[in-house]
């Protein structure tokens, strides 16, 4: 039984539809690898990753270390409930990829603290976290450690068991291994569940697990139009956008997302999004009609229906809170406001959690 060196999943030539197909049978990647990294063509359509419950009962049974990789700018994405139910006995080491697209002023240091903070308040035990910054471009370069400070926790942490990289889908973790590997053995693309099943890769006197994206069904990126993933998912650091705020105000990202924020009084909100995704503010009294008026056209991309969308409202102190809306982006408070109301599609998970930056 031969694998795709680029994706895991097993080689056959008799079904076009279905993963793994290749004409040739002696090819070292299926079709959908090569064109995926040559034309960045998706033929058949994974995005919504592998279900996790399937993943984690494999890697349950292996005597590996975990490496965890979360995507910082999407972190709330990253974080798979009940992880330690699901392996438990298990080492676990979450490595936060894209670092560089958050802004060079936020230190290293607060940002594994708020990492550590996070997974604790969600039960998650971690045995460390290394934060790794432009592994696409820049993985190996005399200024970026990346790679050595996963190495070196591997070697510190590992005691003889192999290693297994795991994640949500597009946190990360094939363009890391690639950045290990030093070549690009593993198949890397934008479209999430790029790897499709176990590839092992043997590293001396252990093996290293490259394991499929698993499915968020809470996160925007599940169910947005592949056409729209370069206006959703940053390519660079990111500038944040800093609105002043007074009295009742309405942020639109794109149309993936509407936060009415009543009651601001020397308030503002600095929106972390793609530099691509098109914002829009205006006074609240006048954002239903916008909505109604000029959803999925000036207000695009989109995920559903109008009809689908949902409110959730926060009551209390928003100040110094992010707004984090899965799979596109967050919105950081400041100041004083009374009430936060966030609209987005149904399926789309919204967590007000304390301020990252």
């Amino acid at each position: 039984m031969r694998k795709c060196k680029g994706c895991g999943a097993v080689l056959q030539n008799s079904d076009p539809k279905k993963i793994g197909y290749t004409p040739k049978i002696d090819a070292l990647v299926c079709q959908r690898c090569f064109r995926l990294t040559h034309y960045n063509d998706v033929v058949i359509d994974m995005k919504q990753g592998i279900r996790a419950d399937a993943i984690l009962k494999q890697v349950n049974e292996l005597d590996a270390l975990i490496l965890w990789v979360v995507d910082l700018f999407d972190f709330e994405a990253g974080i798979q409930k009940s992880l330690n139910r699901h392996l438990p006995n298990k080492d676990i080491v979450v490595v936060a990829t894209k670092r560089d697209l958050l802004p060079r002023t936020l230190g290293n240091e607060k940002i594994s603290q708020f990492i550590f903070r996070r997974f604790k308040q969600e039960g998650i035990d971690i045995k460390g976290v290394v934060i790794c910054a432009d592994l696409a471009l820049h993985a190996n370069s005399d200024e970026n450690f990346s790679v050595e400070e996963v190495l070196h926790a591997i070697e510190l942490l590992r005691k003889g068991r192999d290693v297994v990289l795991m994640g949500m889908a597009n946190a990360g973790k094939s363009t890391l291994l690639n950045a290990i590997l030093q070549d690009q053995t593993v198949t890397t693309s934008p479209h999430p569940g790029t790897t499709l099943d176990l590839n092992p890769i043997p590293m001396g006197d252990y093996t290293l697990y490259d394991t499929p994206g698993l499915v968020n069904e809470a996160s925007a990126l599940t169910y947005l139009d592949s056409a729209y993933l370069k206006n959703v998912l940053p390519q660079k650091t990111i500038k944040p956008t800093v609105f002043q705020l007074s009295k009742d105000q309405s942020l639109s990202l794109g149309g993936l997302a509407r936060i009415d924020l009543k009651g601001c009084e020397n308030a503002s909100a600095v929106v972390y999004v793609s530099n691509e995704l098109k914002l829009h503010r205006t006074k609240l009294e006048n954002a239903d009609q916008l909505w109604q008026n000029h959803y999925n056209e000036l207000l695009s991309p989109t995920v559903g229906d109008y009809e689908e969308l949902k409110k959730e409202t926060y009551q209390g102190s928003i100040s110094d809170k992010d707004i984090v809306i899965q799979g596109v982006g967050f919105v950081c408070i400041k100041g004083n406001v009374r009430q936060a109301q966030v609209i987005t599609n149904k399926k789309v998970k919204v967590t007000f959690r304390e301020a990252m930056i």
